[in-house]
């Protein structure tokens, strides 16, 4: 049976295991203000969300994965429902992604209602990487 709750301390080593680039006071801040989920199968934790507030007003999913061999199965649009109701009855009214222009997920969140809205391109040295599209949708 699928469970989402908010991620919580005791979720730590699963959560480092997927994000290898949340500093440990982030992580502690997704814990006490809520920004984070994680999704269990059969009580096995199987996958995690986060979020941030971009502009200090718009929730915005940063962090998003289900273990590679569930995926392709629902668990990942359940999540991300189940956070864009959570958000919804915050009082938010719409929602923000990316991805890398390289990457398939920009595919799974445009079926999900989510449009194009923009992007950036990191040309510094240790950041560099493909064009990030950013992506909305009104909740």
């Amino acid at each position: 049976m699928m469970q989402i709750k908010y991620v919580e301390n005791e979720d730590k080593d699963f959560w480092f295991t997927l994000d290898k680039h949340l500093p440990e006071s982030e992580f502690e801040k997704k814990v006490r203000d809520r920004q984070g989920y994680v999704l269990t199968d059969d009580g096995i934790k199987i996958g995690l969300l986060g979020y941030n507030l971009f502009w200090d007003s718009i929730p915005f999913c940063t962090m998003l994965f289900v273990d590679w061999t569930k995926q392709k199965k629902g668990y990942g649009r359940q999540l991300m429902q189940f956070w864009e109701d959570d958000m919804k009855v915050q009082g938010y009214g719409m929602t923000m992604t990316s991805t890398r222009v390289d990457e398939n997920a920009q595919h799974f969140y445009r079926k999900l209602g989510y449009k194009d809205c923009g992007g950036f391109i990191m040309e510094i040295p240790g950041y560099k990487q493909p064009m990030e599209m950013l992506m909305t949708k009104a909740l």
